[in-house]
């Protein structure tokens, strides 16, 4: 089944570039990886902090490969119980550095509620965010339907894959521009190699600003998570 999966994201890839690129000339391609670290203070209480670095691949319809920020993100998460909890985090973006672009200060508090039936987990997300830059602030409104499953048995073991998929809807708001309607579709495949250090992999594809002038965008995710 996990193989089943790798070449699924392999497809929706070439689907997508192969329909954005004829398309859309505006289409842009992104490489996105992440490193995570995760510490659980004590059973109700964990931290988190990730570095983000984000590369253009296509842009133009011209290849390259280019740095365009890179971002600093720490979140605080409470846990009520094993379905509901809360969190606050704090993002810096450098994109100064890299483009003629502000560099970004963010701020998100989030409320998250999960629930597993049988097999399947699903979750819902819901954030508030406050974004500074030098130009103006962005407040952003996000709501996240996620589910994931283990690709081999009823739950997931050492070594084993796991599949995730989700969708999130967003309205930006600002003061002095008509707000922003976003959509993302996100799919990736992960595998557990220890209890402590976990892989993830996928596509996520973007429509930015559907309400007035959409621009689509592909991003190819990896993400590092160690557990300490």
């Amino acid at each position: 089944m996990t193989t089943f999966y790798t070449k699924l994201n392999y497809l929706l890839l070439i689907a997508f570039c192969s329909f954005s690129s004829y398309a859309q000339k505006d289409f842009t391609f992104f490489f996105e990886p992440s490193f995570a670290v995760n510490h659980e203070v004590n059973d109700s209480y964990k931290v988190n902090f990730s570095t983000v670095s984000r590369n253009y691949m296509y842009r133009d319809n011209t290849s390259e490969f280019t740095i365009r920020q890179v971002q600093l993100v720490h979140f605080s998460t409470y846990s009520f119980n094993s379905n509901h909890s809360v969190s606050a985090g704090v993002m810096y973006r450098f994109r100064e550095n890299f483009e003629d672009s502000s560099n970004e200060l963010r701020f998100t508090q989030q409320y998250n509620y999960a629930y597993r039936p049988n097999v399947v987990r699903f979750g819902h997300r819901f954030r508030t965010e406050q974004r500074m830059t030098t130009e103006n602030t962005v407040h952003r409104f996000r709501y996240r339907f996620t589910l994931d499953f283990p690709l081999e048995g009823e739950k997931l073991d050492i070594g084993e894959a796991y599949f995730v998929a989700n969708g999130e809807a967003l309205l930006s708001v600002v003061k002095t521009d008509t707000p922003q309607i976003d959509q993302r579709f996100t799919t990736q495949i992960g595998w557990q190699w220890t209890e402590n250090l976990k892989f993830q992999t996928g596509l996520e594809y973007r429509f930015e600003g559907y309400n007035t002038t959409t621009r689509e965008i592909l991003f190819i995710l990896t993400s590092l998570i160690l557990k300490i």
